[in-house]
């Protein structure tokens, strides 16, 4: 099957490079030239394990291609997806400027004689499908004088994305589900076959209306906000009572109604989707005229996790960090990714800065984009123990791998003193005593430094 992507950007490649790696011959657009350019020479443009060797593979395979053009990309190609940003406005809703737009240059190069299926991949609000249709339409009949009708020679489909950075690869070729959002007895017949290969397992493909779907991708997001948000309360009220969060965690996760998965207490979620997805949907529901108390307090709350830290941090230096070192490992809002879009850590630098205090960094993959934002304003270092020179205290703000069993010995002997406070609770907290430690994590006892 030959397919359109619009869009380069995390979902555009991912979902372009993983449909060549079934067979079919795809086609990336993009209107950034310099990363078309780049494409094109084999270099992938974002940071996700795994995506690298099939991308490659698929390329010299003759499946894979990259252009500027979307008349080219799409004249062939009996499915059409947008995969464009969808970012938020100053009111919370998602702006469709982007996606609108692609819709308006599709109604100009459609014939009436080729049937395509466009597919909304973006994250969009409920109605999206109805404006693309329209906007394709509207926009048609502005060239077409004649009379001609358009409507029969292309569906508009809501087909949302539900990739987690880190492991997006694994999650589109052995989805746990697929949602698509159509009525078109002939656009169910082209997805149907363009994802039984991935669906091999048994794993289901959900057909409903265009709505629906649209609401699904919503509605997921936010409810797995809702559970990092509830077990953030249950960690504040732990701290406050005595309690271990870990304990607790394990007790309700061990309840197959509420399941294992995103109950980890930390100082917030972040990234690309869950805050804008939150606030998009309470966005929507206001102009529905229902007011979404759960959403509401998600974002109250989520936005103080971020600095949960931080009052811990004041305590233990006397209220006062002017003059204080930390040393932050963890930059991305999530490990094995570089995107830093809504990371705590970004909040607790601009904390500190404000306090007084200096702060070297360290991140595997995400300290450039850093960089572009804060510039010199702090010091990023080339590994995770030359981050520790000099510095009062380490904070750790992202679970990468590495961190969970540094070699405490180097942390010792380059530390000023054994001081950590971990955002995420990567440590065990009899181990850290026995080390001698002061240790303050979420929803855990504190470590008082022996």
């Amino acid at each position: 099957m030959k397919i359109a992507v619009v869009g380069t950007g995390y979902v555009g490649l991912v979902t372009g490079t993983c449909f060549a790696e079934t067979g079919n011959t795809v086609t990336c657009v993009d209107i950034d030239q310099r990363k078309i350019d780049m494409l094109n020479r084999g270099q992938v443009t974002i940071y996700e394990p795994g995506l690298e060797k099939i991308f490659i593979r698929n390329q010299k395979e003759g499946r894979l291609f990259f252009t500027n053009s979307l008349s080219e990309a799409i004249e062939d190609a009996a499915i059409i997806f947008l995969a464009l940003p969808t970012p938020p406005g100053e009111d919370g809703s998602a702006d469709l400027k982007y996606i609108l737009g692609v819709a308006r240059d599709l109604g100009k190069l459609i014939k009436t004689t080729d049937y395509k299926v466009i597919i909304d991949k973006s994250t969009v609000p409920v109605g999206t499908a109805d404006k693309v249709h329209n906007a394709i339409i509207s926009s048609f009949a502005e060239i077409n004088k004649n009379g001609d009708d358009l409507s029969s020679a292309f569906d508009v489909v809501s087909n949302p994305e539900f990739l987690r950075e880190g492991v997006a690869v694994d999650d589109f070729m052995k989805p746990d589900r697929v949602v698509i959002g159509t009525t078109s007895e002939r656009a169910i017949k082209l997805l149907n076959d363009l994802y039984a290969p991935f669906l091999r397992q048994g794993n289901p493909i959900i057909f409903m209306d265009e709505k629906s779907a649209e609401l699904t991708k919503y509605a997921a997001n936010s409810f797995l906000a809702v559970k990092i948000t509830f077990m953030n309360e249950i960690a504040q009220l732990c701290e406050k009572l005595g309690a271990d969060v870990d304990m607790v965690r394990r007790g309700i996760g061990s309840d197959e109604r509420i399941g294992k998965r995103f109950l980890f207490p930390g100082i917030g979620y972040g990234g690309s989707c869950f805050p804008k997805d939150v606030q998009a949907l309470a966005k929507s529901s206001s102009e529905a005229k229902y007011e979404f108390k759960i959403l509401d307090a998600v974002m109250e709350v989520n936005e103080k996790q971020k600095l949960h830290l931080l009052p811990k941090i004041k305590k233990y230096f006397n209220g006062d960090l002017t003059g204080k070192h930390f040393t932050l490992w963890g930059l991305a809002f999530k490990p094995n990714t570089d995107d830093i879009r809504e990371a705590p850590a970004l909040y607790i630098i601009e904390a500190l800065l404000a306090e007084g205090a200096t702060v070297t960094a360290f991140d595997p993959e995400a300290m450039n984009n850093v960089k572009q934002i804060v510039g010199d304003k702090i010091v990023f270092a080339e590994g995770q123990y030359e981050a520790l020179e000099n510095a009062d205290a380490l904070i750790i703000a992202t679970e990468w791998n590495e961190f969970r069993t540094p070699d405490f010995d180097r942390i010792i002997s380059t530390l000023k003193d054994k001081v950590i406070f971990d955002g995420r609770n990567l440590f065990d907290l009899e181990y850290i005593q026995r080390l001698g430690f002061h240790y303050e994590s979420v929803g855990r006892r504190m470590v008082e430094k022996a």
